[in-house]
């Protein structure tokens, strides 16, 4: 099974731009799909993470904020 991630981002958010980056690279290692939503374009998902961005669900499930924990992505992922 393919595992595909989502990164809860916003444009202006430098934290989400650093945590995409290392999403990329990880998803790229184990072959895991991956994807980022504005939560600015979105009325409900501005009103539902806010300020918690980014926010990383895995599979639709919400799997962290804020920072990348690599190995628990990792098993996540496998």
């Amino acid at each position: 099974m393919t595992h595909h991630v989502t990164v809860m981002s916003r444009e202006t958010c430098h934290s989400c731009h650093v945590a995409e980056a290392e999403i990329e690279r990880i998803c790229g290692e184990v072959g895991a799909t991956w994807s980022v939503e504005d939560v600015d374009a979105d009325p409900e998902l501005r009103a539902e993470y806010g300020d918690r961005v980014p926010v990383f669900l895995v599979d639709g499930v919400e799997h962290g904020y804020w920072k990348v924990e690599e190995d628990r992505l990792r098993a996540a992922l496998a």
